[in-house]
């Protein structure tokens, strides 16, 4: 199943390889279909690929670290 999120980033973490370790450490795959970051701010609209429970895990995660996650809706491809 695939879940839409729009990623919120504090200033903090713009240069963190967030998403990177996201994949790395949950088994979540992110597709990136929109993003804005500059030195300061950055928000990135993706789709998480992966089993419920990791996805749930990876999006615990983000918040964990200070990012605001907006859950826009499971997609389905048809």
């Amino acid at each position: 199943m695939t879940q839409r999120v729009k990623l919120i980033y504090p200033d903090q973490l713009v240069t963190v390889p967030v998403i990177a370790q996201l994949a790395r450490d949950f088994d979540v795959l992110a597709n990136i279909r929109r993003a804005a970051v500059d030195a300061g701010t950055g928000w990135i609209i993706c789709e998480l690929e992966g089993e419920a429970k990791a996805r749930q895990d990876a999006v615990a995660w983000l918040v964990s670290l200070g990012v605001e996650v907006d859950n826009l809706g499971d997609v389905v491809e048809s």
